[in-house]
């Protein structure tokens, strides 16, 4: 069932991403702003929680990063800019820029967040024709190691996205352990 949402954008909207859990809606706009919508239980019901600013072009694209890490969110622009904001709660769900990688020299048109299991990492697709892949190191200062893929594609990058991780394998028997059958038909 499609559900109209006015966002209020000024311009046209490039991308529109639900959270993991489906409670709020993401947009993005020519206009360079991001706008946060808390979504209701019936449709149609939604509230701006957040208009986020700071963009200096296009923004092409959001992603939101697994609950795991915070409500992390991610965007990236024409102004060859990413940039990654966490939501405050201690200060009414206020945004704030944690990164800003612009590394790029060219518009940065995609991006999306890897697996969770990966720890918290961000490939970055450009028109430039690289890649990025920006990784948090975990420390409270909010630093992340940078790492380029040059040449990914020769006319510029349009699009990026991760592999599912491999499913998860029982671990092995410890050295030295002969296998045994037993009732219930479970061997071991």
């Amino acid at each position: 069932m499609a559900v109209v949402v006015d966002t209020a954008h000024e311009d046209q909207i490039h991308d529109a991403k639900l959270d993991y859990y489906g409670n709020r809606l993401a947009t993005c706009s020519s206009d360079r702003t991001i706008k946060i919508f808390e979504l209701g239980p019936e449709p149609g019901q939604q509230t701006i929680s957040a208009n986020i600013a700071g963009h200096e072009g296009p923004v092409w694209q959001v992603a939101w990063a697994h609950p795991k890490f915070g409500t992390v969110l991610a965007s990236c622009s024409y102004d060859r800019k990413v940039m990654v904001w966490r939501e405050n709660q201690t200060r009414g769900g206020q945004w704030t820029k944690i990164y800003d990688y612009d590394g790029h020299t060219s518009s940065v048109n995609s991006l999306c967040f890897a697996p969770h299991e990966q720890g918290l990492r961000l490939g970055c697709a450009s028109a430039d024709g690289t890649l990025s892949v920006l990784t948090w190191n975990g420390q409270a200062d909010n630093s992340w190691d940078e790492r380029r893929v040059p040449s990914a594609h020769q006319i510029g990058c349009n699009a990026v996205s991760w592999a599912p991780p491999p499913p998860r394998a029982p671990p092995p028997p410890p050295p030295g352990s002969p296998p045994a059958g037993g009732t219930g038909g479970v061997a071991r």
